[in-house]
């Protein structure tokens, strides 16, 4: 039988039209164990460097969760610093997996992002979502930090609101809280408003002039040449935070929810 660490999935779909869609899936409300972590950041590479790419969604599966960030049974077993950051790093290769694809990548938000979740939506291009698509950055309740996902977070909303998503770490802010601050381009009623929307502008970058699209890329990016080294950093502190007794103890108690 498998556990909840080795559950999980990320898919790939390209139409004729060069659209690739990224989708990533977990029972748990889409929460993301290491070897998803590590699945999604190599798909997001690997699509970037296909010439029949011309742009990429990413999306998750089911109707409600968009993402519950990290796997709360990952991280209650994690034991040693090593490993702990090797998690972390995990949310970090994705960020600057989506960074580097020389791609525009589209965000599909479904519903309620959470921690890591709340990073990956960050890290896209453009975001599209729905009016059931609530945030929260739930680190510190549970004795860490969104030290990894912060970069991406506060590069698109500004310091102001990614602190008072860090700080005030247990209230949910509303879709249209995220599309005021500039973390959803965009938010609909229903899905499949969203769904028609997404379709119409992939199409659109399909026949846009693939290296214009390259360029716009690298100046929205401009200046974050040293994330590399500054998410390996973070990934650092959360990995040693994870194995102090506040945060055990305070895990076991989100996970008795």
């Amino acid at each position: 039988m498998s556990t909840a660490v080795d559950q999980g999935h990320v898919d790939i779909v390209i139409d004729d039209k060069g659209i690739a869609t990224i989708e990533f899936g977990h029972p748990l409300s889409n929460s993301l164990p290491g070897k998803i972590l590590e699945k999604l950041a190599n798909t997001i590479t690997e699509l970037g460097q296909k010439d029949e790419v011309k742009v990429v969604v990413l999306k998750s599966a089911g109707e409600r969760a968009f993402c519950a960030g990290a796997s709360f049974d990952e991280l209650i077993s994690i034991k040693d610093f090593e490993t702990g950051k090797k998690f972390f790093s995990g949310f970090a290769n994705v960020i600057n997996a989506c960074r580097k694809s020389p791609k525009l990548i589209i965000g599909r938000v479904q519903g309620k992002a959470v921690g890591g979740g709340v990073g990956v939506a960050s890290a896209v291009d453009y975001c599209f979502a729905t009016k059931f698509s609530a945030v929260k950055l739930s680190e510190l309740a549970v004795g860490i930090g969104p030290f990894v996902v912060g970069p991406a977070v506060e590069r698109k909303i500004g310091t102001s609101a990614m602190s008072q998503l860090a700080i005030n770490a247990t209230e949910w802010r509303t879709a249209q809280w995220a599309q005021e601050q500039g973390l959803y381009a965009e938010i609909f009623d229903t899905v499949e408003d969203m769904d028609a929307k997404i379709e119409e502008l992939a199409t659109t970058l399909s026949d846009s002039n693939p290296e214009a699209m390259v360029l716009l890329k690298n100046v929205f990016w401009e200046g974050t040449g040293h994330w590399d080294e500054l998410l390996k950093d973070r990934a650092e502190l959360s990995g040693q935070l994870v194995l102090s007794e506040f945060t055990v103890n305070a895990i076991n108690q989100f996970k008795k929810r």
